[in-house]
């Protein structure tokens, strides 16, 4: 029995890329033509971090040595149900890569990925990630498919327009 509600997300990373994974494969997707990272749901009696292993095996073929958590995100939605994941990032695998039953695995250069179709809340927290901001809390709200406020360890984050980037002022106070 999963978790509906609990999930992982890891974004791997080998030297200036992100392992992405683009949504295109899986039936009645609500993430369908969007690039993330790889997860899934929590198991019953499975950590965080089980959860993470397993997935990340399952979706990719690797076998995680390395990783960290980075942040917990809060999903609100008046389209779909919440959602709490814990998002992770990883430096160090071992094993060769398998094809995805949910989509195409691809090595995104960072610098890319900002022009790739991803959900609006996903640029925030990439922004964090890549900004190397410590531990954090984001709670993404959206209406429909559109995100309609951010929160960022409790504080409202300014409205950012489509592409954007956080400002490092708001990043400094996670």
């Amino acid at each position: 029995m999963r978790h509906e509600n609990l999930t992982t997300l890891c974004y791997i990373q080998r030297e200036e890329s992100y392992l992405m994974l683009h949504r295109i494969k899986k039936k009645d997707d609500m993430n369908q033509d969007k690039w993330l990272g790889v997860g899934g749901h929590l198991e019953k009696g499975e950590s965080p971090e089980e959860c993470l292993l397993r997935e990340v095996k399952e979706e990719t073929g690797l076998s995680l040595h390395s990783y960290r958590m980075r942040g917990i995100i809060t999903f609100v939605s008046d389209k779909y149900p919440d959602e709490y994941m814990f998002l992770y990032t990883a430096d160090g695998y071992e094993g060769a890569l398998s094809e995805c039953a949910e989509g195409e695995l691809k090595w995104i250069p960072k610098k890319e990925i900002h022009g790739l179709p991803l959900w609006e809340g996903d640029r925030i927290f990439f922004d964090l990630l890549l900004a190397d901001a410590p531990f954090f809390s984001l709670k993404l709200v959206y209406k429909g498919d559109d995100l309609a406020d951010a929160l960022l360890n409790g504080n409202p984050l300014a409205p950012l327009p489509p592409n954007a980037k956080v400002p490092s002022s708001q990043i400094a106070r996670s």
